[in-house]
């Protein structure tokens, strides 16, 4: 499909095809929560809650449980990266690959952050039974003023 073809994609079909190419059964409740994500074709910062909340506001009959569920699931396809940032609190990011972000700490707010001013030059050794699975830079930022 060309870049202009993708673009001309409703919420609905670019959704449906983000859970196929994933491997994943496009149920109604995931259709509509995926079309929340990415039915723009832009990238999502969101918690649990924050997708909830966008679901009910559009009327999709989703439980915040469900939310949870499917975060989960998507997570575990490769669709979504969790990123952990206050204590059980985790923010789902559409854009996959390691990037670095900045997070608001007075109001919760998450975005992705330019990665070509981050150097990591070199990375602990993980223990003998392990592998780095990847690197997470989050930079914390309070608003002046």
């Amino acid at each position: 499909m060309s870049a202009s073809d993708e673009q001309n994609l409703t919420p609905e079909c670019r959704a449906e095809r983000w859970l196929l190419e994933a491997g994943l059964r496009p149920t109604r409740q995931r259709k509509a929560l995926a079309s929340l994500l990415i039915g723009d074709g832009k990238h999502r910062h969101v918690t649990a809650e924050s997708l909830y909340e966008a679901a009910s506001a559009v009327g999709a009959a989703v439980s915040l449980a469900t939310v949870y569920n499917t975060l989960r699931v998507f997570t575990d396809a490769g669709l979504l990266k969790e990123i952990g940032v206050e204590g059980p609190r985790s923010y789902f990011d559409t854009r996959t690959e390691d990037h670095p972000h900045f997070f608001y700490e007075e109001d919760g707010e998450m975005s992705d952050a330019p990665t070509g001013s981050i150097r990591i030059s070199k990375l602990p050794e993980p223990p003998a039974n392990a592998e780095i699975a990847g690197v997470d830079v989050v930079i914390r930022l309070r608003r002046k003023g």
